[in-house]
């Protein structure tokens, strides 16, 4: 049975972001993610996971200015200084708050540019041995140009020949199934084929990103191929709810711990 993680930065929003653990913890899930714990207290985060019994499954680096529009800093040779303090940041709050694995977000960049290209490849050594030397997964993530106008990284296939260039044992592929359907399609077979790179998986429906109910994909053939594979990874529920977040919980009612 896949092991599912409550994504709080889009899940049980009618919560306060420091109640969500709880909430999410009632609901039957035994883990959570998000995209960033950078404005709480990684303190506050670590007791939150311990009080609910929750595992912290992955969070992100820090992606810039986001409100600026930045979308990480790992292929923007101009902010090289910003990406480094960025993963010494990301550290800090993994060793207070426990997990094994950090997504590095590429950053808004020409995906042709050779410049960014190696620029992404550097960042990605230089990350990948930080976390390697506090026994983390480094992971990285194809995210389309209809979610993320400009985003560098927006190919599997990219994404697979920097982790095999790389040659590091803990650089990780995160396998998007919403992102992957609308790069490329053919899912099944991209989960069969990129298993063995892959340490996480994030789900919603395609193309409106709610539950993973319905629309394009057919949900429980890919959960049923997920145990076919023996993926022991978690499935991270990054979706928005039509409505009230509990009320969108029927097709995990069978998964609840």
């Amino acid at each position: 049975m896949p092991k599912f993680a409550a994504n709080l930065t889009m899940m049980f929003t009618e919560w306060d972001f420091l109640d969500r653990f709880q909430a999410a913890s009632d609901a039957g899930f035994a883990a959570v993610e998000y995209l960033f714990p950078y404005d709480f207290s990684a303190d506050a985060i670590a007791e939150c996971l311990r009080q609910n019994n929750l595992t912290q499954a992955l969070f992100n680096l820090p992606p810039g200015d986001w409100e600026a529009g930045d979308r990480g800093l790992a292929a923007l040779p101009e902010r090289a200084d910003d990406f480094r303090q960025s993963v010494t940041r990301a550290l800090d709050y993994a060793g207070t708050i426990g997990v094994e694995r950090l997504h590095m977000m590429a950053g808004v960049a020409d995906s042709a540019s050779a410049e960014a290209l190696a620029c992404y490849k550097v960042s990605a050594r230089y990350a990948v041995e930080k976390c390697a030397d506090k026994g983390l997964n480094l992971l990285l993530e194809p995210i389309n140009n209809r979610s993320v106008p400009g985003y560098f990284l927006n190919d599997f296939n990219m994404a697979a020949q920097v982790i095999s260039d790389l040659k590091m044992p803990n650089l990780k592929l995160q396998f998007d199934i919403f992102h992957r359907q609308i790069i490329h399609g053919d899912v099944v077979i991209g989960l069969q084929e990129s298993l063995p790179i892959t340490d996480h998986i994030q789900i919603a429906s395609i193309p409106s990103r709610h539950e993973p109910d319905g629309e394009e994909l057919n949900y429980p053939f890919v959960f049923a191929e997920l145990d076919r594979l023996e993926f022991q990874g978690y499935v991270g529920c990054e979706y928005n709810p039509r409505g009230k977040t509990l009320d969108g919980l029927q097709w995990f009612e069978s998964f609840r711990r």
